[in-house]
């Protein structure tokens, strides 16, 4: 075979034997997701070494000590899971970014929404940047009480610096 066929067929080789591992990934979100955002940054702060255990861990010369504090960091993520009744179920999520990659640390459902069984339209970040100096997350979701309203309502979801969420309808 010619050295040019040769490179373009091992090309596609490699993109085709690529594609179900990227297509499992995408299989794993659900088909109900209508919009996802991430953005913001947190990040804790707390003891990995305390307590008798630890103590007795310590005290042990064949082990290295343990750090007094280590930091937990991750980014915010919203979603809006549809229902079979067309309204949606918006959850926050908080993500943890670590050395096998991104975990799920925490998902909470946002009862302020569930509680107007909300038609979501859209949601959007505050920035879009994708690089937040600020620690917490902002951002606006824009929903319909009634389908059949021309303009949707828009409602903001905040995270402090101190992680304390405030849900409310904007008030542009």
């Amino acid at each position: 075979m010619a050295p040019a066929l040769f490179s373009r067929l091992a090309v596609a080789a490699l993109l085709l034997s690529a594609t179900p591992v990227m297509a499992d990934d995408i299989d794993l979100l659900p088909v109900t997701a209508i919009f996802v955002v991430s953005g913001g940054f947190w990040e804790e702060i707390g003891e990995t070494a305390g307590g008798e255990e630890s103590r007795e861990k310590a005290e042990t010369p064949a082990k290295p000590e343990a750090p007094e504090e280590a930091a937990r960091r991750g980014y915010y993520k919203l979603v809006a899971i549809r229902q079979p009744d067309r309204t949606a179920k918006i959850y926050l999520q908080q993500i943890a970014l670590g050395d096998a990659g991104p975990q799920l640390a925490e998902s909470v459902e946002l009862e302020e929404f569930s509680m107007i069984k909300p038609y979501v339209t859209d949601i959007r970040p505050e920035d879009s940047t994708g690089v937040s100096r600020q620690p917490g997350f902002f951002a606006t979701v824009y929903l319909k009480t009634d389908p059949a309203a021309v303009e949707p309502e828009s409602w903001t979801v905040l995270i402090d610096e101190f992680g304390e969420i405030k849900v409310e309808k904007a008030t542009n």
